[in-house]
């Protein structure tokens, strides 16, 4: 495998960072730490800290990008597509409980910064309703199916935040269960509704 370049080394240290500290508890002496440069080399790479939080945006966006294809092929049914999402939780779990999840705790930084790249990190979560919005129109929801992927990505952000705070990774296998239930009655009715 290629040695990472120094740029994409800087690019995941922060984004590790800013996920574990927060954006604004993140220096670049942090950053740079991490990635083992000196502060001219580093500024050879970035010049400002938004610099630093665009490349992560970026970043993020396309292991979302990435992570949504896999879930198109891995699920044979737009059902099994949105389990992949609730189970995410599941999956990350551990880091979940700790830090919170990494999207929405830096959407939430940003807002209560009233940071300018507040929108840009929007995007990330407009990928995931999107995209859930998409599964639920295979499932014959029309119209509601944008209803139906804000519900579900507001419910796993609820579970992940009170999973931080209650410190139950019982919680959170309920929460998906939950999710899930839900999501299959809202189809169940929204499908007899059309006949």
């Amino acid at each position: 495998m290629a040695k990472k370049k120094t740029k994409e080394c800087i690019i995941e240290a922060a984004d590790d960072l800013f996920y574990r500290n927060g954006f604004e508890h993140t220096s670049f002496h942090d950053i740079a730490a991490a990635v083992g440069l000196s502060r001219g080399n580093f500024y050879y790479h970035f010049k400002t800290k938004d610099d630093i939080l665009d490349a992560v945006i970026d970043l993020r966006m396309a292991r979302t990008r990435t992570l949504l294809d896999r879930w198109q092929g891995e699920g044979d049914t737009p059902m099994a597509r949105i389990a992949c999402f609730c189970h995410i939780l599941i999956a990350n779990m551990a880091k979940i409980k700790l830090y919170g999840c990494p999207l929405g705790t830096l959407s939430n930084e940003l807002a209560k910064l009233d940071h300018n790249r507040q929108d840009r990190a929007k995007q990330l979560f407009i990928l995931f309703q999107d995209w859930l919005s998409q599964q639920f129109r295979a499932l014959g929801c029309g119209e509601k199916s944008d209803e139906f992927a804000l519900h579900i990505l507001g419910r796993s952000q609820g579970a992940a935040t009170l999973a931080t705070v209650f410190q139950d990774e019982a919680l959170i296998r309920k929460e998906v269960d939950m999710m899930l239930n839900w999501a299959a009655q809202v189809v169940e009715k929204t499908q007899k509704e059309k006949v």
